[in-house]
């Protein structure tokens, strides 16, 4: 199933990047894109990098209040939309999170929503630490699980109550994190449109 869905979004990130809002929209029954903005109040200071920016929709937010944003993206396809998405304003970056090409202490918060597996991936977490100023934050919103019918019926098969389940991807994100140096909380998110997972980790000390 792994090696699937691994083809099933690279082919969504490239290929059939155009079809990404879509797919996106439908999977959080048209949320989607509030739980992006989710992240916003958790932004400190002024200089910030996006890590996998996809189409551009929170670089646009970004800039329209006037931060000094800054973005990264594997995919050539992603940059284009998020190039219209932004009328050529966003300062767009093609690269990968394991290589960041930006100096030491660059920014003061670094934020990725909803990344695949790569954001917990040793060799990235170093380079964000690298380029977050000391006390700098790196936000990022790992998974959210829409209020519907649906997740009650799947917590009911599962035998899990929503809370232990909850508690379990917490603490599975929250590992990587405190491993790589990071001062790190999980926060839950308790939306009228789901539930979101947001991982604060704090660059305190080198």
């Amino acid at each position: 199933m792994r090696p699937i869905l691994r083809l099933f979004f690279r082919l969504l990130y490239h290929q059939f990047a155009f079809t990404y809002d879509l797919v996106a929209a439908s999977v959080s029954f048209n949320r989607w894109k509030d739980w992006v903005m989710s992240v916003i109040p958790f932004i400190e200071g002024n200089r910030i990098l996006e890590i996998g920016h996809g189409p551009g929709h929170l670089q646009r937010v970004l800039l329209a209040r006037g931060l000094a944003a800054v973005a990264i993206d594997e995919s050539a396809q992603m940059g284009d939309l998020a190039k219209r998405c932004t009328d050529g304003n966003a300062n767009l970056t093609r690269g990968l999170a394991q290589h960041l090409p930006f100096p030491n202490e660059s920014f003061d918060s670094i934020i990725s929503t909803f990344p695949s597996d790569y954001i917990t991936d040793p060799r990235t977490l170093t380079e964000v630490r690298r380029c977050l100023s000391n006390g700098g934050r790196f936000i990022v919103l790992p998974v959210a699980w829409p209020r519907n019918p649906f997740l009650g019926w799947l917590f009911r098969v599962t035998g899990e109550s929503p809370s232990e389940a909850i508690e379990m991807v917490k603490s599975k994100f929250k590992e990587p994190f405190i491993k790589a140096g990071f001062e790190t909380e999980v926060k839950t998110l308790d939306m009228q449109s789901g539930i979101l997972l947001i991982v604060l980790a704090t660059n305190s000390s080198r």
